[in-house]
This record gives structure tokens, C-alpha cells and sequence, in this order.
């Protein structure tokens, strides 16, 4: 018995791949510790400013911040939320979505706010976008996935459009 012939909705599905749109540097304030919560161990780290480069420019505006929480392996669960203004007036609100861990020593060391390798430990986020602007409406159609650093009073990333 041969089997049936693949209909066109079972055809293969394409294989995503990354293209390099935009960086960002994200000025931060102290970590606002919560503690324990029904959530799990919250953390707030304010975010004061920034910018985007790439093929996105941009001013990241204060008030903005990183709704964290901390695993009980030290791991971290990022939720980033902040806005950004273009030299054209035009907003554009981020959201990054994402996790940070490694080893323990290398967690304590980030949390110290020492330089550590960004190799050294996984931190990736997914960044989507919205925007009222309709010349950066294209935006808000694509995820993006983020490789990114924390510094002691910042974090930087690379953003990547799934293609």
C-alpha cells in the first residue's frame, strides 16, 4: 500500500533564519527588590534612557522599566517594557520577553555588577514592537529575537528579525 500524497497544507515548513536590524542600549536605575511575592521573587529595575541604532534609530524614553523574576536556580525572567521616540517624534513601545541564566558563579558575579563575558551566560529575549507611526508600521509585522549583555548600570543588545 502506497501512502497518500502529501496535500499542499503538509508541504514542508520553511526554515526560520535571523537578519540584523537594530541595537539597543538600555540605561538603568537600581534594582527595586521585592522580595517574595505570589508571583515568586519579584524585581523592578527602573529604566532611565537609552537609544536604538541600526536600521531603527531612536531615543529610549525614561519611565520605562524590567518587571523580573528570580527563579530559584537564579535564572531570571525578563518582561522589559519601555518606549522610544524616533528624531521624528514617532513612538515605538518594546516589549521584551525573555530569560537570563548560567552558572551560579555567574549570576552571583552579574548581580555584583561585575564585567562578565557575555558568553559566559545565556541571555535572550523576543522583542515585539507597536507603533502608530505608518512609516514604521512594518515593524509591528516580524518578532525579533535579542543576544544580550547586562553591565552594572545597563544592558545592550543585538536584535534579530525572524525571516
Amino acid at each position: 500500500m502506497t501512502p497518500p500524497a502529501a496535500r499542499p497544507s503538509e508541504s514542508a515548513l520553511p526554515a526560520p533564519g535571523l537578519e540584523h536590524v537594530f541595537d539597543v542600549s538600555v540605561e538603568l536605575g537600581a534594582i527595586e527588590d521585592h522580595g517574595r511575592t505570589r508571583a515568586g521573587h519579584r524585581r523592578v529595575i527602573p529604566i532611565l534612557g537609552g537609544s536604538i541604532s541600526g536600521d531603527v534609530k531612536a531615543e529610549i524614553l525614561p519611565g520605562g522599566a524590567d518587571w523580573q523574576i528570580v527563579r530559584t536556580d537564579g535564572s531570571i525572567e525578563i518582561d522589559g517594557r519601555y518606549s522610544a521616540r524616533t528624531a521624528d517624534g514617532e513612538l515605538l513601545y518594546l516589549q521584551a520577553s525573555g530569560v537570563r541564566s548560567g552558572e551560579p558563579h555567574v549570576l552571583e558575579s552579574l548581580l555584583k555588577g561585575e564585567t562578565v563575558d557575555p558568553s559566559e551566560y545565556y541571555f535572550r529575549t523576543v522583542v515585539t514592537i507597536e507603533t502608530s507611526a505608518p512609516a514604521l508600521a512594518h515593524l509591528e509585522r516580524s518578532l525579533y529575537l535579542a543576544v544580550a549583555q547586562r553591565t552594572a548600570s545597563a544592558v545592550r543588545y543585538a536584535t534579530y528579525r525572524f525571516v
